[in-house]
Order: C-alpha cells, then structure tokens, then sequence
C-alpha cells in the first residue's frame, strides 16, 4: 500500500527547499535552465519508466516508481530495474532523491504535487494515453523534455513497424482479456485497440461491459469466447482470487470451447515499448489458435 504523504508545513517545506538545494550543489547536479536538459529525473510512473529505459541516458535516471521494483507489476526486466532507486507516492521520498524533473501521471496524491509545485521543482503530469497514436505522442513529449528527441523518434519507429508487422485484415476473433479476478478492459482502452489491431473481436461490447469492469466467472461462461487472454494460475502476479479462476473446475471443463491463452498482466496497462511485446504476443496466439482449427 502507498503511504499518505503528510501535510507539510511552511517549515518543513522550507527546510525541503534547503535539503534539495543542498543535495543538488553537492552531487554537482544543479537544475537545469529552462528548457535545458535535466540530468536527474524522477518517474513516479510504472509505464513512464519503461519509456525512459528506452530512451533516456542511464545516468538521467535519478529514481523510478516502486511499481517497478515489484515482479508482479513491473513492465521492465526485474534486474534492469533494481538498479535505480525507487520512490513510493509521497513527497518525502521524491524529494529526496534530489530531482531536477518529475514526470507524474493522474493517480499522484494531490497533496504531494502540491508539495512539488510549492518547492519548484519542474513537474511533467501526463494522462493515460487510451490509444496507439495518443501514446506516441506522449513519447515525443517525453523525449523532447529530456533531450533526447532522437531516442523518441527511434522508440515510436519500433511501434509502427511492429504494428504494421501484427496488422490482420481477415476475419476476427471472439476473444476476452480477463485478469486479477475478472477485470476486463473494453472499448476506449489501448489494450482495445491493440486486440481489433491484430485480429480479435473484443467481446466485452457485446457484453455490454464497461469501459474497465469486472466480470465473473458465471458471466464468462455465459457468453464464452474463442479465445480467453489470462494470467497463467501460475504467474504469480494478480490476486489470489484471480489465480484460482483460471483453475476453476468450470473453466477447465469449458477448454473445449474456450482457449485460454497465456497474456501476463504486466502488458495490460502501458504503451511504449509494451506496446511491441503486446502486439507481438496477441499476434502469437492469433497464429497458434488459427493453426489448432
């Protein structure tokens, strides 16, 4: 769980002040002009972080989100990752980390982006992109705030080729993500798009599901589909709940007609280069499905 930042005080904010200056002038690390590139960004952003391993310079990296750090959430290779520093949601901890950019999404506490903005430090806030080309844009705004403009353009190149690579024209499937106990991404979401990209039919529509909702295991098999994209019982990641889902008796016994594909959680929820490994994968159990008919 995210610790609750406290409530800073004229006081404390200003000794923050003196600690992050402090901090900067001794590592030789001042912040940058305005417009300059920073040398010690701060993600607080599992998805950001995956971006700025493909395109920042390694020693730009002050510190990463938590998210990570942690073999069930992170959409990174584990051992890349532990070699940042991690920060958790609150102030304290990003502060201390001495940055000269943060870059936050929409699910920061807003008591910590208060601290931020009244200690100016430069703060990026991004929303969640909901599409492939939404996501690209992010990526270029990224890489142009730190300096590498090119590493940007490289990145969304590996995007439109894998893309163009994944792209199936023909006939779809009836398929469903269904992970951590039954959520279920629907119309609107990236990981929409990415399945109707490389041949899926997203049955959550003819469902009448939400954009994210939950779907229970009696629902599932009432309007099975052909093919079931899940967490393996196995992965670890996800609650026990969802776990024993993929193992239920009905769900076994229902193989026959459903086909439950391995699709680990860790590629439901960022773009970036999660975004190549996603429509990689889909591609890959669209070919195995088809071949099995």
């Amino acid at each position: 769980m995210i610790r609750r930042p406290a409530l800073f005080t004229p006081a404390v904010l200003l000794a923050l002040a003196l600690l992050l200056a402090g901090c900067g002038s001794a590592g030789g690390r001042a912040a940058p002009e305005t417009g300059g590139q920073p040398r010690r960004i701060v993600s607080m952003n599992p998805c950001v972080d995956a971006v700025l391993m493909e395109i920042a310079d390694p020693a730009q990296i002050a510190a990463i989100s938590h998210y990570s750090q942690d073999p069930r959430a992170t959409s990174i290779p584990l051992e890349r990752a532990l070699r940042y520093r991690a920060v958790s949601g609150s102030a304290e901890d990003v502060i201390g980390a001495a940055p000269d950019l943060v870059i936050a999404g929409p699910h920061v506490s807003i008591q910590t982006i208060a601290a931020l903005k009244r200690l100016g430090i430069p703060l990026m806030q991004l929303t969640v992109p909901e599409s492939v080309a939404e996501n690209q844009v992010q990526i270029s705004q990224i890489a142009a705030r730190i300096g590498r403009g090119p590493q940007g353009v490289a990145l969304n190149s590996r995007i439109d080729a894998a893309m163009a690579a994944s792209r199936w024209r023909a006939a779809p499937i009836d398929a469903l993500i269904w992970q951590g106990s039954g959520l279920v991404p629907g119309k609107g979401t990236l990981a929409d798009e990415l399945m109707t990209h490389t041949g899926f039919r997203n049955m959550s529509g003819p469902m009448n599901l939400s954009k994210w909702d939950i779907l229970p295991l009696e629902g599932l098999l009432d309007h099975p589909p052909a093919v079931l994209l899940a967490g393996r019982a196995d992965m670890g990641a996800g609650s026990g709940d969802g776990n024993r889902m993929l193992t239920h008796p009905a769900l076994v016994k229902a193989g026959k007609q459903i086909t439950v594909a391995d699709y680990p959680s860790n590629l439901l929820h960022c773009g970036g280069p999660v975004i190549v490994r996603s429509v990689e994968r889909l591609a890959a159990v669209r070919r195995a499905w088809r071949a099995s008919r």
